[in-house]
């Protein structure tokens, strides 16, 4: 009797069983046509276009078994500067004057003395590796800007170590005594972990700072809002790991807002 019941369930002579088995076939082809050739085709990127190669690509074929066998390089440069906490740590007199002398070019955007009177960052008493590699970034195309990249583009490695070395001489701006701090925002304080956003004080703080991160303090409210625009969009994209991106991406306009808002309240005494 179990035999014979056994057999009958699993026989295509039962209606349950065939319905079952049509219904799993149905459910693996719709998902392989979807994860395979669907998804995969509506991506610009050149690995997966046209359907052969967007099933390829989804599968995981090896990059010369495409087109002609060449691989297809990202057109996006990111940084490859290498940061450690003790890169230019210790500046010489000598280095800070020569970096006196070449910032004279940079007063128009950056003030005479690091304080921007425009909507360029404020440099004045920045970290000098974080000077240094946004130099850097902006020699090798990681960073684009259509004022720094032609400037950057002469300057000797020592050349740039000198400026980051002065401006990060040059004394950092103070509160003005005549208004409280302001209000810190809630993204900034805390992030918010249910989306993967750390705090902005986990890599930008004054005290806990990650290196390579800048302080923000006093920094021009429009400047901020444009460079998290930018990660958010991709424009920028020399942060290293793509750690502001990820963040940038998953922040609302309202929350870039108020961060901007925020850093640029602390207002720095001339």
């Amino acid at each position: 009797m179990n035999n014979t019941g056994h057999e009958r369930l699993f026989s295509l002579s039962n209606p349950w069983f065939r319905t079952s088995v049509g219904a799993t076939i149905v459910l693996v082809v719709c998902g392989v046509l979807i994860g395979f050739v669907w998804l995969p085709s509506a991506q610009k990127d050149a690995p997966f276009q046209g359907i052969w190669n967007a099933i390829c690509s989804a599968a995981g074929v090896p990059q010369k078994w495409l087109a002609g066998g060449e691989p297809v390089e990202s057109k996006v440069r990111t940084s490859t500067a290498e940061i450690t906490p003790q890169l230019l740590a210790h500046s010489s007199a000598a280095s800070i004057g020569r970096g006196a002398t070449l910032a004279m070019r940079c007063t128009m955007c950056h003030g005479e003395r690091g304080m921007s009177e425009a909507n360029s960052p404020n440099l004045a008493g920045q970290y000098a590796v974080v000077i240094y590699k946004q130099l850097l970034d902006f020699q090798s195309g990681a960073r684009t800007n259509a004022v720094m990249s032609p400037m950057i583009r002469t300057l000797s490695d020592q050349e740039m170590r000198d400026l980051a070395a002065y401006y990060a001489s040059l004394p950092r701006p103070m509160l003005a005594g005549t208004k409280p701090n302001p209000p810190m925002p809630e993204i900034v304080a805390h992030g918010s972990p249910m989306r993967n956003i750390v705090s902005c004080t986990a890599c930008h703080g004054d005290i806990d700072n990650k290196a390579g991160t800048p302080w923000l303090e006093g920094m021009p409210a429009a400047y901020v809002r444009m460079q998290l625009q930018a990660f958010a969009t991709g424009a920028r994209h020399n942060d290293i790991n793509e750690q502001m991106r990820n963040v940038a991406r998953q922040m609302t306009q309202e929350e870039m807002d108020a961060a901007a808002a925020y850093y640029a309240g602390a207002s720095p005494v001339h």
